[in-house]
C-alpha cells in the first residue's frame, strides 16, 4: 500500500516565477503538486537509466574480454570473496 507524504518547499524569485509559468492555464500542469511529482518521476527514471547504462557498459566490457582473462572459481571462492567485500 502506498504512503502519502506531505512536503513543504519554499521557493522565491526566479524559481518561484518559473514554477508559476509552468502551472495553471498557461502552463503544462494543473497544479504545483502535479508538476513536482512529474519532476520527481523523471529524475527517478534518469537515475534508473544511468544505472542500467553502467551495468550495460560493464557487461559489454566483460563479454568482449578474451577467454584467457577469465579465472575458474568454485562456488566457495565466490562466496568467500563476497563476504570479504562486505
Amino acid at each position: 500500500m502506498s504512503r502519502t507524504t506531505t512536503m513543504t518547499v519554499r521557493l522565491s524569485g526566479t524559481l518561484s516565477e518559473f514554477v508559476s509559468s509552468n502551472v495553471g492555464e498557461d502552463g503544462a500542469y494543473e497544479n504545483i503538486s502535479e508538476y513536482v511529482r512529474d519532476l520527481i518521476r523523471r529524475d527517478k527514471e534518469r537515475v534508473e537509466n544511468e544505472a542500467f547504462e553502467r551495468l550495460q557498459a560493464e557487461l559489454t566490457l566483460a563479454f568482449s574480454a578474451p577467454d584467457s582473462s577469465y579465472q575458474t572459481l568454485t562456488a566457495a571462492a565466490v562466496i568467500a570473496r563476497n563476504k570479504a567485500v562486505r
